[in-house]
């Protein structure tokens, strides 16, 4: 099956039922970040710090994965030239309905995170990249777009889920080893709990090993300049009474 074509469309009915990451951000958060005044996050509850954006007035920005009228709205109207990439044209429309409604500038671009090729070389001065590559089957491709489209000096900022988080199942108010690593939906699954993923129509999900992530990042020349975990925001979540489930990293560019 094709993979980006089936998430995207499970992420249009992800915004048509108004999840969290959808939910367009007030006009009075727009304009407190035109006054100075903004965060954003990689990871569910911590903000980003902002040292690691340094002055995003006047910077390309990129914005991977990150639609949902949300990130990319608050980084234009804090004065960056944003570009917003993501696979769901329904969370583009998000970050469109944001712009046209506080009158901010943000090219829209539909398409696959592992495929950058319509942007040349050295075109951005940041990138970031909330926790999205879990719908994403390999990493290597991002980690390598994004080194070649990032300009010299630059940072990649990534939040992501830590494949540990795939071991278990809830199973009545207690978490049980379940899976094996890598997970896959496809191939970790029995026939049953496949047909149940398909029949609501969420987005596939993958680990993806610490390797992967933050080693593959080192692999395509990235310094490794910073680092922090978070916890769901969701206190039922029984992963929360453990340990973390995020990890965000901060990415330079030599």
């Amino acid at each position: 099956m094709n993979i980006q074509e089936y998430n995207s469309t499970a992420w249009d009915n992800q915004v048509e039922k108004g999840i969290e990451w959808s939910i367009p951000v007030s006009s009075e958060i727009i304009d407190a970040a035109r006054h100075g005044n903004w965060s954003i996050v990689l990871t569910p509850i911590k903000s980003v710090p902002r040292r690691w954006f340094g002055d995003v007035r006047g910077k390309d920005v990129l914005c991977l994965a990150s639609g949902g009228g949300q990130q990319a709205p608050i980084l234009a109207a804090a004065g960056a030239n944003v570009t917003s990439f993501d696979n769901s044209a329904k969370q583009l429309a998000q970050d469109k309905f944001v712009a046209e409604r506080d009158n901010l500038e943000i090219k829209l671009e539909k398409g696959d995170a592992a495929d950058l090729s319509r942007f040349a070389e050295s075109s951005f001065d940041l990138i970031f990249h909330p926790c999205s590559n879990c719908f994403m089957p390999k990493l290597e491709p991002i980690w390598r777009e994004c080194f070649r489209v990032l300009r010299s000096g630059g940072s990649l900022l990534v939040g992501f889920t830590k494949p540990e988080t795939y071991i278990f199942e809830e199973e009545e108010g207690v978490l049980r080893v379940r899976y094996s690593l890598p997970y896959s939906d496809l191939d970790s699954t029995g026939e049953k709990e496949r047909a149940e993923i398909f029949e609501s129509g969420r987005p596939l999900e993958f680990s993806h090993t610490l390797e992967e992530q933050i080693g593959g990042q080192i692999a395509q020349g990235f310094v490794i300049t910073g680092f922090y975990e978070d916890y769901w925001h969701d206190e039922s979540n029984m992963f929360n009474k453990y340990m973390p489930a995020f990890i965000a990293t901060k990415a330079d560019k030599p």
